[in-house]
């Protein structure tokens, strides 16, 4: 690549630097949503700050950045946001959406400064704030779309058993935002989150609250491999959390234990690419910054194989592995009927 097209190339990763903060106060402020609500008549800068409670300069350049980086369209009076980028944005019950992802990357930036000392010495973060953990919930968001949108459809046997009833055991559940989904997708269900972080267990009592759902779900502060259920739920699942657990393999001990005869394991996760030609591409270089994320703070990603080997330190039949179209994949154990 000649020296100008590789400038051209890293000033646009620059420019994609800013834009990610761009997102984030859009999204953080609710200017988004007030420029989509606005329509194809648009609103002025003005207005967007009166509406959002903001100050007008740094609305009126915050307008300017967003607009020469295409995130929204300015005609010098008025700004629009087009309904593909609103979607990705803010449509956060589709697998494409990306709202929360640059919500938990900025958010993630903010403990940064000891990064380059982590490199130097191998010491990590010692404890991630709040802020953090309500950040993750946002990216939960997109995991739970891909769930319904994706994981179901590659197992519809299980769709129809819990459009039945049974009971459900959400492990490391956050802010029980898929729990909630869960209820109201499946309302014969009954479910149990269990999560050992504090202020996530207190979000999550607060979530279900709010969704007046207490009569259904409990939310429960344990640590994961001291979970006590002995085969008791037709579906036990891991979202997006087995790797970052302090014991991943006892949690997952812990999980399997609680499999009902019948009933099944189910761990979404994002794998790592295995090999250097797998690693040429978008989302390879997305994962593995998420991954010096990951090392950052104790804990670690893993390909395919990582996780399989996981399953088999545990104990744990080997897992059928189905990979979905968003580039999540699913870890799938059933337990035999009795």
């Amino acid at each position: 690549m000649a020296s100008d097209d590789r400038f051209e190339e890293l000033a646009q990763d620059l420019g994609g630097f800013y834009r990610s903060w761009l997102i984030y106060l859009g999204l953080e402020l609710g200017l988004f949503p007030r420029i989509r609500a606005a329509g194809a008549a648009g609103i002025t800068p003005a207005e967007l700050a009166a509406q959002s409670e903001c100050a007008a300069e740094p609305v009126e350049t915050w307008a300017r950045a967003a607009h020469a980086g295409e995130l929204i369209e300015h005609d010098g009076t008025r700004i629009r946001l087009t309904e593909a980028t609103a979607s990705v944005l803010l449509d956060d019950s589709r697998p494409e959406y990306l709202g929360g992802q640059f919500v938990a990357a900025v958010v993630s930036s903010l403990d940064y400064a000891t990064l380059a000392d982590f490199f130097r010495t191998g010491r990590t973060i010692p404890e991630r704030p709040p802020r953090f953990h309500r950040a993750i919930e946002a990216v939960t968001v997109q995991d739970i779309a891909v769930f319904f949108q994706e994981g179901l459809a590659e197992l519809p046997d299980l769709a129809a058993r819990l459009a039945t009833g049974g009971r459900i055991l959400d492990v490391a559940c956050g802010g029980g935002k898929w729990l909630i989904a869960v209820a109201r997708r499946f309302p014969a269900t009954t479910l149990v989150g269990v999560e050992f972080e504090p202020d996530s267990v207190a979000r999550a009592m607060r979530h279900v609250t709010d969704a007046a759902l207490d009569d259904r779900i409990k939310i429960e502060a344990r640590e994961i491999p001291t979970i006590p259920y002995q085969a008791e739920f037709d579906l036990v699942y891991i979202q997006d959390a087995l790797h970052e657990l302090p014991d991943p393999v006892a949690s997952l001990r812990a999980a399997w234990r609680a499999v009902a005869p019948g009933g099944r394991l189910v761990v979404l996760e994002w794998c790592l690419p295995a090999t250097i030609e797998e690693s040429q591409t978008l989302q390879a270089e997305l994962l593995f910054g998420i991954q010096i994320d990951e090392l950052f703070q104790g804990t670690r990603m893993y390909t395919h194989d990582g996780f399989a080997a996981m399953f088999a330190d545990a104990g744990l039949p080997s897992p059928a592995v189905v990979d979905l179209l968003s580039g999540a994949t699913l870890f799938v154990v059933e337990r035999p009927a009795a």
